[in-house]
């Protein structure tokens, strides 16, 4: 996204919208909260042709395949880029544009009960696409299942050493900072409720999607789950049915940012970019028929 000249009133993470309708500009004061303002939607991906593409892309046998995340996440934000309201968030009852396109996501170090779990953020540019996203989120998945700590981890590590009264009044302060903007950097590096888009592969631990509440910590807006791969039923329009691959996907969306007619816009470019992966090589902020 292209950046803007800050002026008063702006976050260091978004601008502040200052020309919005009546009604929007109402809406986030009377409703100040984002979780009480979350509309819950479904989508059911047909994977035939991303099966076809995958076998394609990982033809010569790369050491870090190409997988279904990878092109989840990189449809995600392509959709979020070509459409900008998706890229706002609301917080002390100002709308802002983000000023970046981002993506998180929670990296387990061990598929096991006592596994710990490391947070991974994905920044992006007008110019990224599938392969470059690709070895973005190799080398984050390389880094989280390492030794290393992330910063906000640590950040929360620190406060949790602390004696238990001194800890909830920094905390308290924290949540301050946030409403206005202000908490320091490094403590959310990588705290993934400072995305565009929260992404959770429930399916690579056997679950469906479903879903899952938003946050008024943070500034993210929306939050995508992604369910187990399984065999369903498509029908045809005569009623005829074929048994295909697919995956569901649900977003937990702040009602607040858009309105219905455009997330519908926006739910039919994922599913035209997820269904037609090719267009996945295009850089980010290129525009596709839809």
């Amino acid at each position: 996204m292209s950046k803007k000249r800050e002026h008063r009133g702006d976050r260091p993470d978004g601008v502040l919208l200052r020309d919005l309708d009546s009604l929007h500009f109402i809406t986030g004061i009377i409703y100040p909260n984002r979780c009480d303002n979350e509309a819950y939607i479904s989508e059911r991906i047909d994977l035939t042709n991303i099966n076809a593409y995958l076998e394609k892309k990982n033809a010569g046998d790369p050491e870090y395949k190409y997988n279904l995340f990878q092109l989840i996440v990189t449809a995600l934000v392509k959709a979020i880029t070509l459409r900008p309201k998706m890229n706002r968030f609301i917080v002390n009852s100002n709308f802002y544009q983000r000023k970046e396109v981002s993506a998180s996501f929670v990296v387990k170090k061990r598929f096991a009960d006592s596994g710990a779990e490391a947070l991974a953020f994905l920044h992006t540019k007008e110019t990224d696409t599938l392969d470059t996203v690709h070895e973005y989120i190799r080398r984050q998945v390389t880094e989280c299942r390492s030794e290393k700590v992330d910063s906000s981890t640590g950040a929360m590590d620190i406060l949790n050493k602390l004696p238990r009264w001194l800890s909830k009044a920094a905390v308290r302060f924290i949540m301050w900072l946030d409403r206005h903007g202000r908490v320091p950097k490094d403590m959310i590096a990588t705290d993934p409720y400072y995305s565009s888009v929260v992404i959770s592969n429930l399916g690579s631990i056997k679950m469906k999607s479903g879903y899952h509440h938003l946050t008024n910590w943070g500034t993210c807006s929306i939050i995508c789950l992604i369910g187990e791969i399984k065999k369903r039923p498509f029908f045809n329009e005569d009623g005829t049915y074929e048994m295909r691959p697919s995956v569901d996907l649900g977003l937990t969306i702040d009602e607040r940012i858009a309105d219905g007619y455009y997330y519908s816009k926006t739910m039919r470019l994922i599913r035209k970019l997820l269904e037609n992966p090719e267009l996945l090589e295009l850089p980010l902020s290129e525009e596709v028929e839809y």
